[in-house]
């Protein structure tokens, strides 16, 4: 069981790797090249910078200085991936406070529940990346195939399929993570318990070895010493008085 969860935080810790990479990644659209005569220069844009290359190497950004006249599905975009990352990142702590094979996280159910719950931290944060990424290259998308539109065409970028990588292995890292753990937090199994019965315990054993080994059936106690003869005497005194 804790060999997958290393496995599951593994695949939760590059997830959130690649989702840190997309966030901060100039390349969420590129132009394209089918619709542009010039083919040596290029321009980049992702959400926070704006970029132009050419063939030589040269590539000059700049960053987006304004917020409230930016579109709103790159504003949109920017909320989803810093929840993904901040998200990934409280999940990798839970995660690894949680495992089996560490020794913080206090008793064996609490560690499960922290377990639990950074699996469906890294369950949101696969969701996020994944929708901010699916909005994005659905406006890509739709403004390729627009025909009205006569605005320059892009493609999608690389850091878009590296936020899908992300988020499909957070999110086969979280629902990993969770499911391994989730039985060990709803186990109702009563713990054993050791009573100690102090010196009770003991008396009583001594007592039962001193009385010797047990009688065998229809024998009659033996008398103590002495009374078998003063009861004869008492008795013969009385009959003669």
């Amino acid at each position: 069981m804790s060999g997958v969860q290393i496995l599951a935080l593994l695949g939760g810790l590059v997830g959130l790797g690649a989702a840190i990479g997309a966030t901060v990644s100039n390349e969420w659209r590129v132009t394209s090249r089918a619709s542009s005569v010039i083919t040596a220069t290029w321009v980049l844009q992702g959400l926070w910078n704006n970029c132009a290359g050419n063939a030589l190497g040269a590539l000059h950004c700049r960053p987006h200085h304004t917020l409230l006249k930016l579109d709103g599905y790159v504003q949109a975009c920017r909320g989803l991936m810093v929840a993904a990352v901040c998200l990934g990142f409280f999940g990798s702590v839970f995660a690894l406070v949680g495992m089996k094979c560490t020794t913080i996280g206090g008793t064996d159910k609490s560690k499960a529940r922290l377990a639990c719950c950074g699996g469906v931290h890294f369950i949101l944060s696969g969701l996020c990346s994944l929708s901010a990424c699916s909005l994005y290259a659905h406006r890509i998308t739709a403004e390729f195939f627009d025909p009205v539109s006569m605005s320059q065409k892009y493609e999608l970028g690389a850091a878009l399929f590296v936020g899908w990588a992300g988020a499909l292995l957070c999110l086969a890292g979280g629902g990993t993570l969770f499911f391994s753990s989730v039985g060990s937090c709803t186990d109702r199994r009563p713990q054993s318990r050791y009573v100690y019965r102090g010196a009770g315990t003991r008396s009583r054993v001594t007592s039962s070895a001193t009385r010797g080994p047990p009688r065998p059936a229809g024998q009659r106690p033996p008398h103590p010493r002495g009374s078998s003869s003063s009861g004869t005497k008492n008795f013969d005194k009385s009959l003669y008085v």
